[in-house]
């Protein structure tokens, strides 16, 4: 999150306005815990590799490669490597290797307004080259609303000309960014919500429930939110045959209720 708003009665810890720069600074300190953490896993890696750990050494090899390119200031998700090198060094969850989105923090004069200032664009066009994402929100409105009830919420926002508060923007844009999409399941006493990949098969999305339910897996009987606020009953949508039955090659849309069938 980087502020792209002057306000002469809120003091800058760098005395000055420059998102960027703010970036460069988290990126720097981002960085430094990497290497700690590479140069910790080395240590460790050379003991096994003594022992003729063969993993061991083919981290190592990878681990030889991006340190003195992070030393020189590259961060790990730019630094070429190949897939099953990528796989190697996952587990030590490098910060530096993870999406970044950019959270622009704006005065409420830019939010209500579909242009942006000059320092947001910046940081737009900054995270466009990079392939990551950005995106505007106020927070001094995100912090007023947080207070309010549903329909205060909705007067305060149409103040400013936004259909909805920054906060559920800030959630979408993690999901996409992360590859994410979310299910339902319903019934009479609760409904849950599932998070899963983009792509996801039937299957593979029962068995974030239980691995029962993915290897047990016979059918799923399937409707969309949509679908319910439209309908607003399970009853109208079998009366109006919306409620279909999917196999194992169905793909999970975002926003699917789904009831899963399966033997074990």
């Amino acid at each position: 999150v980087v502020r792209c708003f002057e306000d002469d009665n809120i003091t800058h810890v760098e005395g000055s306005i420059d998102p960027l720069r703010d970036i460069e600074v988290i990126e720097t300190e981002l960085l430094i815990r990497d290497i700690d953490s590479i140069e910790k896993r080395l240590q460790k890696s050379s003991k096994k590799a003594k022992s003729g750990d063969k993993e061991a050494k083919e981290e190592i090899a990878v681990l030889d490669k991006i340190l003195p390119l992070m030393n020189g200031g590259m961060l790990a998700k730019n630094i070429q490597l190949e897939k099953d090198h990528r796989d190697l060094i996952k587990p030590l969850s490098l910060l530096t290797m993870k999406p970044v989105l950019y959270v622009t923090n704006v005065d409420e004069q830019e939010i209500a307004s579909e242009n942006r200032g000059d320092f947001a664009q910046k940081v737009f066009e900054m995270a466009e080259a990079q392939n990551n994402k950005a995106i505007r929100l106020c927070g001094y409105i995100e912090m007023e609303i947080s207070t309010m009830n549903a329909d205060d919420q909705e007067m305060f926002l149409a103040e400013y000309n936004l259909s909805e508060p920054g906060l559920n923007k800030l959630i979408r844009s993690a999901y996409e960014l992360l590859g994410l999409e979310t299910y339902f399941t319903a019934g009479e006493k609760e409904v849950r919500a599932w998070t899963i990949k983009n792509g996801f098969t039937a299957p593979e999305a029962a068995g974030v429930i239980h691995s029962d339910f993915q290897h047990g897996f016979i059918k799923a009987e399937i409707y969309h939110y949509d679908e319910l606020i439209k309908y607003r009953s399970e009853a109208k949508l079998k009366e109006s045959g919306k409620i279909r039955q999917e196999g194992k090659s169905y793909i999970v849309i975002d926003g699917d209720i789904i009831f899963f069938k399966f033997n074990v």
